[in-house]
């Protein structure tokens, strides 16, 4: 590092830290400029701003990690939450928007009655904006210290010092602009983070070390680029080749995507991605900034982080697997000149702080609308609770700390929450859609993957195998429990369908005693551009991929599906 790659570090903070300062006092109006955005957000920087978050400082080291270990094909831990995310899109987005509340929790209580509402709404803003939360917060400054060890060779506890620090000032923006300041900073974040990681990929790739594309095929197995993993039902083959049995592919595409919770993925939408579809303009707006999120996050951005993955395999053969991570950082300590070194150090810190702010503003939000402010101070003006919502920033900053010192594998806190949140998606896709769930099938599907998962690891069964066990017995559960527990009362369920009038047969026992109110229809259409929609993510992906190496017809055959794909989509849109 040189003088000129820390003053554009330096550059860059500064910035940052002038878009907080000139939306704080937008922000401290009230809490629905300070957690929404006065509900005025165009769809671009809705769908910036949700990119931007979950490209953190972990996921470049994460996707690393996963090409090392299993090729391009390794992706698919995530790849598969494309039909998650689209369903997202056409069939949740609007309602999201229309619901007209804070916060995903308070959802509890517009659709749900009694104590049993009244439970779910507290435990939920406990479980995610705090439990939840502080382990997302904790896993990404690990990835942060990893990157500041690897970059610069100083001893851990002199990284931790410094990303706390660094925490410190996104805490500060934090609690100052609310989610204006938050949004904006996430555009330019991202948009600089991306530059830095294609120009990384581009330098490291043509290295003399690589050689290009040509060098990568010359120095690694032609398995390694496959997009689809060799699918075998002959265990013994899965050490020496990339390659899943039929059950483990299975459960990546055909349950985790609608069963397991996910921040970013959750099924139905959830977390930051429902506020920010609640902080949009319009309806149309929630939809087109969250169609936008699911095509870059999934078809555009990952590539750069791949091709410096496949080169760390060239370059650093014998990292050991737990450090297959550290590949990246390397490619960066080792690769970039002068200047462009403090341009990506500062991209990564524009990932990490992107991710951080959000994390912060919307945990903090589940703490103080559905905590807070709904069991200890119902009264207050709106400038109180917007100086309780920067003092719980502060906080969770400081809670996050502690968890920090306890996350050492990246991809395994992602396992984790898969496990812990298994069988509970179905519950929060047909909550919407199906007026005989109640907050009683909610409760059972949270809690009872964290009675089984203990059982199911006892057992020696791992990460994704545990899936079927876990979603099968929450499924089980959840529907019991539904079935035996008493219905949300109708006088709740008319004023739900009143507000969000979601349509389809499944409310018919209740939209019958309402002709009044005009439910959605045209779910054929909704059907069809969700589909569209995930054909349009994976043929942009593998178009884009096979470009880049060098399968030119297959990629142009893709991106030709693509394109059409769009055209139908939008043009269902627009009518």
């Amino acid at each position: 590092m040189h003088l000129i790659d820390y003053l554009i570090i330096l550059i860059y903070f500064i910035f940052s830290f002038g878009i907080a300062i000139y939306y704080s006092k937008r922000a401290g109006k009230s809490t629905q400029e300070f957690f929404l955005s006065g509900r005025n957000l165009p769809w671009y920087l809705v769908g910036l701003s949700m990119v931007a978050t979950t490209f953190a400082a972990d996921t470049p080291l994460a996707v690393t990690e996963l090409v090392v270990k299993n090729g391009i094909s390794g992706n698919w831990i995530w790849w598969n939450f494309v039909f998650g995310g689209l369903l997202t899109v056409f069939f949740f987005a609007k309602l999201w928007r229309r619901a007209g509340i804070m916060t995903e929790v308070e959802f509890a209580e517009i659709r749900y009655d009694g104590g049993p509402a009244k439970f779910l709404r507290g435990f939920r803003a406990i479980y995610l904006g705090l439990f939840m939360n502080i382990i997302i917060l904790g896993w990404v400054n690990r990835a942060m210290i990893s990157i500041l060890v690897g970059m610069f060779g100083i001893d851990e506890s002199v990284a931790i010092f410094y990303v706390f620090a660094i925490m410190i000032i996104v805490a500060i923006y934090s609690a100052m602009s609310g989610l204006w300041g938050v949004v904006v900073t996430d555009a330019f974040q991202f948009v600089f983070a991306m530059v830095g990681c294609i120009i990384l990929a581009i330098l490291v790739l043509n290295s003399p070390e690589v050689g290009g594309v040509a060098g990568l095929h010359s120095k690694l197995p032609p398995f390694v680029f496959d997009f689809f993993p060799a699918i075998t039902s002959d265990v013994t083959t899965l050490g020496s080749t990339f390659a899943l049995t039929t059950l483990s592919f299975l459960a990546y595409v055909g349950i985790q995507w609608w069963a397991s919770w996910y921040p970013g993925a959750e099924p139905g939408g959830g977390g930051y991605v429902a506020q920010r579809m609640m902080s949009a303009k319009d309806e149309k707006h929630a939809l087109m900034g969250t169609f936008f999120f699911q095509v870059a996050h999934y078809a555009i951005r990952p590539w750069p982080w791949i091709i410096v993955g496949l080169c760390a395999m060239v370059l650093y053969p014998n990292l050991p697997a737990d450090e297959a991570r550290m590949g990246y950082i390397y490619a960066m300590r080792d690769f970039l000149p002068m200047g462009l070194k403090g341009m990506l150090v500062a991209a990564f810190f524009a990932a990490y702080m992107s991710t951080i702010a959000t994390q912060f503003n919307w945990g903090s939000s589940y703490l103080l609308n559905d905590l807070y402010r709904r069991f200890y101070k119902k009264n207050e003006d709106e400038k109180h609770y917007v100086s309780v919502s920067r003092a719980i920033t502060i906080l969770l900053m400081v809670v996050s700390i502690f968890v920090t010192f306890y996350v050492n594998r990246i991809s395994g806190a992602w396992e984790f929450i898969l496990e812990c949140g298994a069988g509970l998606g179905l519950v929060l896709i047909l909550r919407w859609y199906w007026w005989r769930i109640n907050a009683w099938s909610e409760i059972s599907a949270m809690i009872t993957p964290f009675v089984a998962l203990p059982i199911v690891k006892y057992l020696g069964i791992s990460f994704p195998l545990s899936l079927y066990y876990l979603v099968f017995t929450t499924t089980v559960v959840w529907l019991i429990v539904t079935f035996l527990t008493k219905p949300t009362s109708e006088a709740k369920l008319k004023e739900f369908y009143r507000t969000v009038h979601p349509g389809g047969v499944l409310w018919k026992k209740i939209s019958d005693q309402m002709p009044e109110v005009k439910g959605d229809s045209g779910f054929a259409r909704m059907f069809l551009n969700w589909f569209l929609g995930v054909v349009l993510v994976y043929t942009s992906l593998f178009g884009i991929g096979s470009i880049i190496f060098g399968f030119y017809m297959n990629g142009f055959i893709y991106l030709a599906v693509a394109a059409l794909s769009l055209f139908i989509v939008l043009r269902n849109i627009s009518k």
